[in-house]
């Protein structure tokens, strides 16, 4: 009789230990998994501007215009051609205007940004600063450089500059401060604002935008069914978001541990849209599942794709952990952590420098490094785990399980194949 009571009681507790994790319902994300591009319409709109470019050679505006449009080609495609072609039609611009116009200064930035080119776009935005059109617009990109370049008194001052707290632009940016100074809380509740008043204009890629950038946050804050609602109200205002489309494959696969159907949504999103991470996250993924056959496939096309020379810089952090770790090759990965510092010295650029010397063997190096440049400048659980790994190896027993319990609390944003490398520190 006792044994009757209990029995149903357990098995509720299995169900509910089986289904608590799941957020999703693939009723209702599949029907963005059969979303195509329109590569007709999109090749049309830059060749309407390259037609008016031969009759009219020296129309700068057409330049501007056909950059625009091989720029939007570029982010429904992420086919790297097209934003190297707008890069071109802007400085031919910038060339046949003399510079007189501040406005293409930042165009070619905001180009320069997208291909991790911060130092270039530094220099161009205090041309455009210097030119004076539209400063509050430049000042908004010099805080994004800045940022991005690891100039936070800079950055914090452009912030300040620009302070209007009914301002959309400014919010996103204070969101990303708050970001920066590890204030997660901070981050949302100005996002959430920025959410707010881009719901309130309706206009359609700030809301999209303000929704991925919401439901990245929520995932960091361990609130995955937001974090889920919002990558699919993104994907209600553009279907082929390709960026919301990962993020719904992240949750099935942290979340969830569901891979095979973050799989399917990663293989759909490779039929019409091209990024060399996305490939990593499918061996990471292969890993998981101990598909050794997929993995080597996956890290094989990633390797493939980042021969193209137009990536330059853009996939240099993703190099060092792929040659650091899984091609057991520390040596190439230190190179290009020595470029990336040159580049970007940031805490996080650091972070690869000091794993590079680790792996290498040199602990005392990556120590020391970590010490200087890392510790306490970022709240990134990928650095931290680094740390940890480093300060194990140097004998920093406490300062390890202060990170240990921080990094668990972090698994979601690891993902699941850290879990050891987590419980063994």
């Amino acid at each position: 009789m006792i044994l009757k009571r209990i029995l149903p009681f357990i098995l509720i507790v299995m169900t509910f230990s089986c289904n608590s994790n799941k957020v999703t319902e693939s009723e209702e994300y599949k029907a963005y998994l059969s979303t195509t591009i329109d590569n007709e319409k999109l090749m049309s709109n830059a060749q309407f501007w390259t037609d008016k470019l031969k009759s009219n050679p020296d129309e700068f505006p057409y330049l501007v215009k056909r950059a625009g449009e091989y720029t939007q080609i570029f982010n429904a495609t992420g086919n790297i051609d097209y934003l190297i072609k707008a890069e071109k039609d802007l400085i031919k611009s910038i060339e046949q205007t003399n510079g007189i116009y501040a406005s293409q200064y930042r165009a070619l930035a905001s180009n320069y940004i997208s291909q991790h080119r911060f130092k270039e776009a530094l220099e161009l935005l205090e041309k455009a600063k210097e030119n004076g059109e539209k400063l509050n617009s430049t000042k908004k990109m010099l805080f994004d450089v800045h940022l991005e370049l690891g100039n936070y008194m800079h950055a914090e001052s452009y912030l300040e500059e620009i302070k209007n707290k009914s301002d959309f632009d400014y919010l996103i940016r204070l969101a990303k401060w708050e970001d920066h100074k590890g204030n997660l809380d901070g981050a949302i509740e100005q996002m959430e604002k920025a959410a707010a008043i881009a719901e309130a204009s309706n206009l359609k890629d700030i809301k999209q935008w303000s929704y991925t950038n919401l439901a990245d946050f929520y995932g960091h804050a361990g609130e995955i069914k937001k974090s889920y609602n919002h990558y699919l109200k993104a994907l209600e205002l553009d279907p082929n978001d390709a960026y919301a489309k990962k993020g719904i494959a992240w949750i099935l696969y942290s979340h969830e541990n569901n891979p095979d159907e973050a799989l399917k949504i990663l293989d759909h999103i490779s039929t019409y849209y091209h990024a060399p991470d996305y490939d990593l996250l499918k061996a990471e993924i292969a890993d998981f599942m101990n598909d050794s056959e997929l993995k080597s496939e996956a890290i094989n096309n990633y390797k493939e794709a980042v021969r193209n020379e137009m990536y330059g810089d853009m996939y240099n952090k993703y190099n060092v952990t792929l040659y650091a770790e899984d091609m057991l090759l520390p040596e190439e990965a230190l190179a290009i952590a020595k470029k990336e510092v040159e580049n970007r010295p940031t805490p996080q650029s650091y972070d690869l420098l000091a794993w590079s010397y680790f792996k290498i063997g040199d602990v005392e190096k990556a120590n020391a490094i970590v010490e200087e440049y890392v510790e306490g400048q970022t709240y990134e659980p990928g650095v931290l785990y680094h740390i940890a790994e480093i300060y194990k190896a140097v004998g920093k027993t406490e300062k390890v399980k202060e990170l240990k319990s921080e990094l668990v609390a972090s698994l979601y944003e690891l993902g699941p194949t850290m879990a050891p490398k987590i419980k063994q520190l």
